[in-house]
């Protein structure tokens, strides 16, 4: 009976670690894969999405009636200005993720007031602009992902010339 025991505490030491560390280190796996899905325009540069199909299905489960835009980022070289322009009349959001896939600010056109916004991505101790709105974040990377509700998925070109006023870049003054 003990010349099973050895080898069978072994393996669940090993089923245990490895457990543990698919939990730990997945969610950035996820997110490198997104980020690379979704970053047509590069790191810290806004990039407004062709509307989901059965072909074309750059997220999890998109919605077809949403439009996104999409701003992966890297924080290494500095904070990140994310400007936003809602589409009047239009419900649209903002949601910002950090490399663990977690949601660390989201905010729609009704919370906005309808109106546009800037909202400053840093990590902790990067300078940024005096009075700017700010979300502090532990990690360099991440994605900003705009969506906006379509009512037919026709009028995507009408919306094209507002949507493309959502912007983001990295800071370089702080004034």
């Amino acid at each position: 009976m003990r010349n099973w025991l050895g080898p069978l505490l072994f393996g669940l030491i090993v089923a245990a670690a490895t457990t543990w560390a698919a939990i730990s280190y997945m969610p950035f796996a996820l997110m490198n894969v997104a980020m690379d899905r979704l970053g047509q325009g590069g790191l810290n540069n806004m990039s407004y999405g062709a509307l989901a199909t059965a072909a074309r299905q750059p997220i999890v489960r998109p919605s077809p009636d949403l439009a996104y835009s999409s701003c992966p980022y890297d924080l290494s070289a500095g904070p990140l200005a994310i400007d936003v322009t809602p589409v009047p009349g239009r419900y649209s959001s903002l949601s910002i993720f950090d490399a663990a896939t977690d949601v660390i600010f989201v905010r729609n056109d009704a919370q906005a007031g309808g109106k546009s916004y800037r909202i400053i991505v840093a990590r902790d101790g990067q300078a940024v602009p005096a009075g700017a709105e700010v979300v502090r974040t532990n990690h360099d990377k991440g994605i900003a992902l705009i969506r906006l509700l379509l009512r037919d998925p026709a009028e995507i070109t009408g919306l094209d010339a507002v949507r493309h006023q959502s912007s983001c870049a990295t800071v370089t003054k702080l004034k």
